[in-house]
């Protein structure tokens, strides 16, 4: 799977995350894995108000594409860590240090990473 291929609410959602300048974006393909989700997408913010950021402009773009959210955890004014659940993908918004010490790419080292090209190319897609 390229970025090509994927469901127009998860390219939004990059999309959306990217614009708000969230870092090391990366989408794990969970389908194959028996998890509870289909997938997962994680970036890094590098402040507070940034992770906010970068939650609010995925919710708001994906919710003006009809898609809602089932739930939000982490709270808006000082997380280091926001999860997104849609359902049939998460999304999580890491501080760095949080990234790093929940270290989800490790635990879900099985999932294959899905391909996403440069930002400038990833908007004309």
């Amino acid at each position: 799977m390229t970025a090509h291929t994927l469901r127009p609410e998860l390219r939004c959602a990059v999309e959306a995350a990217r614009s708000k300048q969230a870092e090391d974006v990366a989408l794990f393909d969970l389908r194959k894995l028996g998890a509870f989700t289909d997938y997962f997408l994680i970036c890094t913010g590098y402040s507070h108000p940034q992770i906010r950021a970068i939650g609010d402009a995925i919710e708001e773009r994906l919710e003006k594409m009809g898609v809602h959210r089932a739930r939000r955890e982490g709270d808006r004014r000082a997380a280091d860590w926001v999860l997104l659940d849609y359902g049939s993908f998460v999304v999580h918004v890491f501080a760095e240090r949080a990234r790093l010490h929940y270290d989800l790419e490790r635990l879900w080292r099985a999932a294959p990473r899905v391909h996403l090209p440069d930002s400038g190319a990833a908007a004309s897609s």
